[in-house]
């Protein structure tokens, strides 16, 4: 299941948005050569990676920050990049170009830490934006829960686009985090679901004060709990349902 727009459009250009996409990618391609030698990738990982034993041991901090711009792969940049596109542009407009980008930094420091908190010893190197973008999507949920979310569904050989309220699509997402990180043990490696679930939560507890100035539940009700402006209009989807021949 995978989001692949809104229908709730910017009321400003998303600079910050934009280039936060710009260097994640300009940061891959920087060390794409890499992947050639495992090697001097896992090197490159073990020094601007997050890596939990460390920080619980005092060291490796700046971790926390470098591996919000390290990903693990194309496949893995190009989603966290997708969902940055989709969520994004509406955090900075409420939230002005300056202060979404301390929203953004600071969720992705508390979904890293909250990755520490529940693998305290893993030497695994953790990289990728998806800590940062789940408390965007966090704000998302709490400012526009019933915001229109376009979503291709696959399954097998079956392709079918749907729309869905955003706190539904979101509560799932959550919802799959959560249920990942208490049947996985997180020193082995793998997803950091606590780190994206850590990240989803800071996201909201971080845009409450902007929610409360927007006039709280007030702002909910004022739009039955949509955007504060007219959804975009998306042609129907041409995409053919396939199914299987019996």
């Amino acid at each position: 299941m995978f989001p692949f727009r809104d229908h709730n459009p910017s009321g400003r250009t998303p600079y910050v948005t934009y280039a936060l996409i710009a260097v994640n990618i300009a940061v891959f391609l920087s060390y794409w050569h890499l992947f050639a030698d495992p090697r001097a990738l896992n090197d490159f990982y073990f020094q601007y990676a997050l890596i939990p034993a460390a920080i619980t041991t005092g060291q490796g901090f700046e971790g926390l920050f470098t591996s919000m711009f390290l990903h693990g792969g194309l496949m893995h940049l190009g989603g966290n990049m997708l969902f940055l596109w989709i969520f994004g542009d509406n955090m900075e407009d409420e939230m002005g170009h300056m202060g979404f980008l301390a929203f953004y930094l600071m969720s992705g420091l508390l979904a890293g830490l909250s990755h520490v908190v529940f693998a305290p010893g893993s030497a695994v190197p953790t990289v990728g934006a998806s800590g940062a973008i789940a408390g965007v999507m966090g704000g998302y949920l709490l400012l526009f829960p019933r915001a229109k979310v376009d979503i291709l569904l696959i399954i097998v050989i079956f392709f079918r686009v749907f729309t869905l309220p955003a706190w539904i699509m979101l509560a799932i997402w959550f919802g799959m985090q959560a249920f990942g990180g208490l049947t996985t043990n997180p020193d082995t490696g793998g997803v950091a679901y606590w780190a994206h679930a850590g990240g989803f939560i800071a996201g909201i507890a971080l845009t409450f004060p902007l929610f409360m100035r927007l006039g709280g539940p007030h702002f909910w009700h004022k739009n039955d709990f949509k955007p504060p402006h007219p959804e975009a209009q998306y042609d129907p989807s041409r995409i053919p349902t396939i199914r299987r021949r019996k």
